[in-house]
């Protein structure tokens, strides 16, 4: 089955080499240099352009940014450990200076846990995404590379995990044995490559036959170059798109399993702040809302670049041809 058309950035003209062989062998030379397997630099420039001129990207960017700027700086602006209690529980908001966003039901400051939680979770987002798009990467690329029983196999893999519920899996993993940070990202990434695969494979399928790739079997490359050095860095495009978006489902992961009780019970996350902040909803709303509202705004700020690195490398939506 090929899935090519799986590819919601599939870019036309060239480089999806819908081209007859005389046309093909006639061009051949020219896609003989090493920069052939390379975006053409104003295609680069005009991406970047495109990407930040976008005034949601900016204020994507705009927010992350903060979100990282209050993780980096959490032990310099509350020391000690946000989950000790340090003063007087279900204080509200700017009720006492020294707590502007109050206390919970522990006297625990919501403002340190805030700013610690932002390391945890934008910890597991990243360590999960990372696993994820490697494993993505490598066995969509290996499928769509090597094609035949190799691909039929990887290709039946795939469908098999994106059946499963990837909640449920994610729980499953990390209820195997005592929850930690490390753990809930590692369970996270493993369930979360399979799209990652499907369209790598996609676009691997698609660039098979495309001259630079046929040049480089003409000079002798190996298989491993063509893959990591021809043909990876032009499929890599969409891959980039949607890792922001990915990054955002796996904190929206965490948050869920630290909201059930199944998160690091040594490391304070939003997800926990706020299931701790679930039955005390009606008298005391600010421990579920501050931590929710640090939440959305990573999670907006994530998709809101997303969106415009897929407007950038897509060259459908930049209207240019490739």
């Amino acid at each position: 089955m090929d899935n090519s058309s799986l590819s919601p950035l599939a870019g036309g003209g060239e480089r999806r080499c819908g081209l007859d062989l005389a046309t093909r062998v006639a061009r051949i030379a020219a896609a003989l240099r090493p920069s052939s397997s390379r975006r053409r630099p104003d295609a680069r420039r005009t991406a970047l352009r495109a990407f930040f001129r976008d005034p949601q990207v900016v204020v994507g960017l705009v927010l992350l940014t903060a979100i990282l700027g209050l993780a980096a700086a959490a032990d310099w602006l509350y020391l000690g450990d946000p989950l000790d209690t340090v003063a007087q529980p279900l204080l509200a908001p700017f009720e006492n200076p020294g707590y502007p966003l109050g206390t919970d039901s522990l006297g625990r400051d919501i403002a340190a846990g805030i700013a610690h939680g932002a390391r945890t979770s934008l910890f597991i987002g990243f360590v999960a995404t990372a696993i994820g798009l490697a494993l993505g990467v490598l066995i969509g690329g290996v499928g769509g590379y090597f094609g035949g029983w190799v691909d039929r196999l990887l290709l039946q893999l795939t469908e098999l995990l994106q059946a499963t519920p990837v909640f449920l899996l994610v729980v499953v993993i990390v209820a195997l044995d005592r929850p930690t940070t490390m753990r809930i990202s590692l369970a996270i990434g493993l369930t979360s490559w399979p799209i990652v695969a499907r369209l790598l494979r996609a676009e691997f399928r698609s660039l098979l036959q495309c001259d630079f790739v046929l040049a480089a079997r003409t000079q002798g490359f190996g298989d491993a170059r063509i893959i990591f050095r021809e043909i990876l860095p032009n499929a890599l495009p969409p891959i980039v798109a949607i890792a922001s978006m990915k990054v955002a489902t796996a904190i929206l992961l965490e948050s869920g399993l630290a909201f059930l009780g199944i998160g690091d019970a040594n490391r304070i996350s939003w997800g926990s702040m706020i299931g701790d902040g679930r039955e005390l909803l009606r008298t005391a709303w600010h421990l579920t809302v501050e931590p929710g509202l640090a939440l959305t705004a990573t999670i907006l700020s994530l998709n809101l670049i997303g969106d415009g690195l897929n407007d950038a490398l897509n060259p459908r939506l930049r209207g240019e041809s490739e």
